[in-house]
């Protein structure tokens, strides 16, 4: 009898001799609530973006709005992502007090993301494609982080290698977005817009037009109306597709596999592949968008508004005024809610630029003036 109490007693003591070497060490964990700490009190900070009334005559019983992302703290959607990527990483334990952060991206994300690296005392490193806004990697540099220039088509595999090199964390927001960010919860921005369109003639949006870059906002937004369908049964998902990218073939033949040669040109949406957080399931219609119409909105809505927004938001609005019609045509009421993703001073050298965009075989004056003629009619 002594002698099983004595192999019991080994038994455990060398179960809490492992389980000692695995549990979080102390300083560690101190760190992480700090680090939470400061993280959550940086969104008790901030106040939750604008929805505005777009005023448009022509099509007086569609009511339309902009729901204002370019007023986070970093100036774009992707705000939101990269504070919830962060978050994700450190709730699995992936993010430490020495980790180096990397990620890659066509550069708002990034921006986004060395934010929250500087709040959080952590190297970021972003990998972003050649040509990328000399805006944006200012930016990126004016928080602290480092970007590694490479072509478009190898910023995935640079960035996991460069992670892998460093013993960091690649944050990949092309595979992540749509599971880091909790569509059920508090404060996602499915919940945020339809609060704020709770006072509105058409409270229950006909439909939300977004672009896709992770399709991580399309997949919030349609999960969640699937998820709130007591409420929003008759909300539809429209997401908007540039050039060059293969989510609108990937969308209409069921089929991930396609690929693009190049980049898209409307940074921060439109891929050249299908990326894992896009889920076709949960969005109701695609539209393809010639980028011409898409800098050809952006310029119209700076005309309109006093300010500028980047060519994703153009996207959007381009969307948006083709469904708007189709309503109008229906003499159908309702609403509609589209996204300003970020603010025109980082396409100033592109977007804005009639340089640049002539050098891309876009005449912008006779764009905007067939854009304008086409809305009218």
């Amino acid at each position: 009898m002594q002698k099983i109490e004595q192999n019991d007693s080994d038994i455990f003591n060398s179960i809490m001799s492992h389980a000692s070497k695995c549990k979080l060490g102390d300083e560690h964990r101190v760190w992480l609530q700090s680090s939470m700490q400061r993280i959550h009190a940086d969104f008790n900070r901030s106040a939750d973006t604008h929805l505005q009334a777009f005023d448009l005559p022509i099509y007086p019983d569609v009511k339309i709005y902009l729901k204002d992302e370019s007023s986070h703290p970093t100036g774009s959607l992707k705000h939101r992502l990269a504070r919830s990527l962060i978050l994700y990483g450190l709730c699995n334990g992936e993010i430490g007090p020495n980790t180096h952060l990397i990620e890659a991206s066509s550069g708002s994300t990034a921006v986004s993301e060395a934010y929250f690296a500087r709040l959080l005392n952590l190297p970021f490193i972003a990998v972003i494609p050649k040509n990328t806004s000399r805006e944006k990697i200012k930016q990126i540099a004016r928080y602290g982080g480092q970007v590694r220039e490479v072509e478009a088509a190898d910023i995935y595999t640079q960035a996991q290698h460069l992670a892998d090199e460093l013993g960091g964390y690649y944050l990949d927001q092309f595979t992540n977005a749509e599971r880091a960010t909790d569509w059920r919860s508090n404060n996602n921005i499915a919940e945020s817009l339809f609060q704020q369109m709770e006072k509105e003639t058409h409270p229950s949006p006909h439909w939300i037009v977004v672009g896709a870059g992770t399709g991580g906002t399309s997949a919030t937004l349609g999960r969640y109306v699937r998820y709130r369908a007591d409420k929003y049964s008759q909300t539809k998902i429209c997401v908007a597709d540039p050039d060059n990218s293969v989510f609108f073939e990937g969308f209409r033949t069921k089929n991930s596999a396609h690929k693009a040669p190049v980049r898209s040109r409307i940074e921060g949406v439109g891929r050249p592949r299908v990326e894992p957080s896009f889920i076709g399931n949960v969005v109701d219609r695609m539209l393809k968008v010639p980028d011409r119409f898409s800098f050809a909105a952006a310029w119209w809505l700076r005309e309109k508004t006093g300010q500028a927004y980047g060519p994703s938001t153009g996207l959007n609005i381009c969307a948006t005024l083709l469904l708007a019609r189709e309503m109008n045509s229906a003499a159908q009421a309702g609403s509609i809610v589209t996204l300003i993703c970020d603010n025109g001073e980082r396409y100033i050298d592109t977007c804005y630029s009639k340089q640049w965009l002539a050098s891309n075989h876009i005449d912008i004056d006779l764009e905007l003036a067939a854009f304008k003629n086409a809305i009218k009619n």
